[in-house]
């Protein structure tokens, strides 16, 4: 695994080295960010080793769709994947952008982190995968956030990964589901399952983007070489258009070591594609899934809460979302 990682390094050392040069300039002392120049003596440096900036306020949208669509992926579970789902979820309708949240993992942790319930349900994103006479539009529902519509899903899900094997095209079921609504919403975010299985495939084949959480913790950081590994096959064999959005440092913890350790060597193999934004760990977060809130609303003006915010515009500032 740690040679898959030295590969993962190799391949990024053109970003890292365009990265460096982007942020230092020998002659003047000074950083250029998107065509802005920062005096490093004065910037202030973030937890990824590079200066702060300030992502300008989103501008609002004179109309709705076609839908970004983008995958919250990783293997490993309890990285942060739901949570973070939620509240850039929130972040962006804050902003004025229509979300659509998927549900793609069995276990229904999305579902229920916004108050359904997920043995109550009649239609799921599985009845949608299997029977194509349902209508998907019948299966969304809404939820307490504004501008935040969710496909929920529940244990029934587990079934479809063995039976979608026989179906023809198994790997598109999900995109073609999302089609017939992408016209309705600006971004649609998938919460995959932990694994790179099936419904993972048909996650990614639907995606344009994908989004990387990762705790900052040595044991998900080897796992990130297999997802990379999958990303690319995905792209090479069913979905061209498919590219990494950013990487997630999430559950960072600035008294510890190990955190920036962490956050060191994923700038080292991605460079620029680790978002600036970095979520700390909190126990406010746990709170907001109990009470079926994002962090947004639960604690408006927690430090999480504006983290998110923070994360929504940087990626409207990078294209990833409209």
């Amino acid at each position: 695994m740690e040679e898959a990682l030295k590969l993962i390094s190799q391949r990024q050392k053109i970003t890292v080295i365009e990265s460096v040069d982007r942020y230092v300039s020998s002659e003047r002392g000074s950083a250029t960010l998107e065509g802005t120049e920062l005096d490093l003596d004065d910037a202030i440096m973030g937890p990824t080793g590079r200066p702060l900036r300030e992502f300008p306020e989103p501008a609002p949208l004179s109309s709705h769709g076609p839908a970004r669509v983008i995958a919250m992926v990783n293997q490993k579970g309890g990285v942060g994947k739901t949570t973070s789902t939620i509240n850039l979820a929130a972040a962006l309708a804050e902003y004025g952008r229509r979300v659509l949240l998927v549900d793609f993992d069995p276990q229904g942790a999305l579902s229920a982190g916004l108050g359904t319930n997920p043995h109550e349900l009649d239609l799921t994103v599985y009845n949608v995968l299997m029977d194509r006479k349902v209508d998907i539009r019948h299966a969304i529902q809404g939820t307490g956030v504004e501008n935040v519509d969710l496909l929920p899903a529940n244990i029934d899900l587990s079934a479809a990964e063995v039976q979608l094997v026989n179906e023809v095209a198994r790997e598109q079921v999900l995109d073609r589901a999302l089609k017939s609504v992408e016209d309705d919403y600006d971004v649609v975010l998938i919460d995959c399952q932990p694994s790179l299985g099936l419904l993972t495939v048909n996650a990614l084949t639907a995606a344009h983007g994908v989004i990387i959480p990762l705790i900052c913790e040595f044991f998900a950081l080897r796992a990130v070489a297999l997802l990379v590994e999958t990303i690319d096959k995905v792209q090479d064999r069913l979905n061209p258009r498919l590219q990494v959005d950013g990487v997630l440092a999430t559950m960072y913890d600035a008294r510890t070591l190990h955190s920036r350790e962490v956050i060191a060597r994923l700038v080292e193999a991605f460079g620029d594609k680790v978002f600036e934004t970095v979520i700390k760990r909190s126990i406010k977060f746990a709170d907001a899934t109990v009470a079926a809130e994002p962090i947004t609303s639960y604690a408006s003006t927690h430090v999480g809460a504006e983290a998110y915010r923070r994360l929504a515009k940087e990626l409207i500032s990078r294209g990833g979302a409209p």
